[in-house]
Formats: C-alpha cells, sequence, structure tokens
C-alpha cells in the first residue's frame, strides 16, 4: 500500500480573512471558520483514515476537532514562519518578498524560515507516516509546497481538502468547502 494524503487547510481566521500574514502566530478560527470546519465533516464521511495529524497551533487544531475528531498534533505541519512580517498586511509587504511569496521561490524575510527550511521539515515529517490513507490538517504554505510538487500550483481557500497519492506525486481529488472564501492572494 501507498502514501495517500488528505491535505486540509484549516478554517478561516481573521488573518486569513482580512489578508494578514499569520505564519506562527496562533490565531484561532472565526466563527465562519469554524462553520468550515464542520462543513468538512461531510466532505469526510465514511473515509477511513490510518492517521489524523494537524499542526500544532490552534487553527488546525480546532479545524480538525470540528471536521474529524481529536487529531495528533506536530509543529512540523506549520505554516510557513515569516519572520518580521508576521502579522502584516499583504498590501503592506515589500514587493519582493510579496512576488516571492507568489512565485514561492526565493523568500527570504527577515527572521522567517526559507521555504527550503519548510520543505526539511515537512519532509521529516511524511518520512515518519507509515503506509494508507492519512488526514492532515494543515495551512496554506504547507499544502501549497506539497501539491506543487503534485503538479498543481495553487494557494487554496480555507477549508479545502485536496487529495495526494505521495509516492507518485500525483493529486486524485479536490474537495471544495461549499462556503469557502477566495484567498487574500486571489484578491489581489
Amino acid at each position: 500500500m501507498g502514501l495517500e494524503l488528505w491535505l486540509v487547510r484549516h478554517g478561516e481566521t481573521e488573518h486569513s480573512r482580512d489578508g494578514r500574514m499569520a505564519g506562527w502566530i496562533d490565531v484561532p478560527l472565526t466563527s465562519r471558520g469554524e462553520e468550515q470546519a464542520r462543513a468538512l465533516r461531510a466532505l469526510l464521511d465514511g473515509q477511513d483514515f490510518d492517521g489524523v495529524w494537524s499542526s500544532d497551533l490552534q487553527r488546525a487544531i480546532a479545524s480538525a476537532r470540528l471536521a474529524w475528531g481529536e487529531p495528533r498534533a506536530d509543529r512540523r505541519l506549520r505554516e510557513i514562519s515569516f519572520g518580521s512580517l508576521e502579522g502584516e498586511p499583504w498590501a503592506s509587504i515589500d514587493e519582493r518578498h510579496r512576488e516571492a511569496l507568489i512565485r514561492f521561490a526565493g523568500f527570504d524575510a527577515p527572521g522567517a524560515e526559507t521555504l527550503g527550511q519548510v520543505r526539511e521539515r515537512v519532509d521529516a515529517f511524511l518520512a515518519e507516516l507509515p503506509a494508507g490513507r492519512h488526514l492532515l490538517f494543515s495551512h496554506g504554505g504547507v499544502i501549497r509546497l506539497l501539491t506543487r510538487e503534485a503538479g498543481e500550483d495553487a494557494f487554496l481557500p480555507t477549508g479545502t481538502v485536496v487529495v495526494l497519492d505521495w509516492p507518485v506525486r500525483r493529486m486524485l481529488r479536490r474537495l471544495d468547502n461549499p462556503i469557502a472564501a477566495p484567498p487574500p492572494f486571489a484578491r489581489g
């Protein structure tokens, strides 16, 4: 048996709604984010998973609890640390950093993780997963990192699920949340 990853972007937070860089800031879900997480339950109903995981940040843990049940939290599934840009509005960030995040290459804000560092910690997590189907509640940057390897380069809306056949790096399906909002990057 291979490794199938069901990747869930957490529900809406004030930061995701308002286009602010959350990164490692531990912001809670909004009431809409809680609704998005509850709506995921219907999308996940009837599925069997060998493991259910989440980032250790409260927005991912709360999404997992509302959508499925108690996850095993792991800090390696955290969003990218944006360093000095944490909490800043997207529109106020220097053009160079915005372009690097849009391209998803060359990001080097002061005090931030590089995308290579994010890749290392996510790879270390995945290397420890046994074969089977795993449900992972995480963040936009981590999910984009993984879906890019499956030929899909998009920043997903909150509350969206994508399923990857990881050994062959292929996206199997995308399950859109009926109450998901477009990501802030899509709004300009």
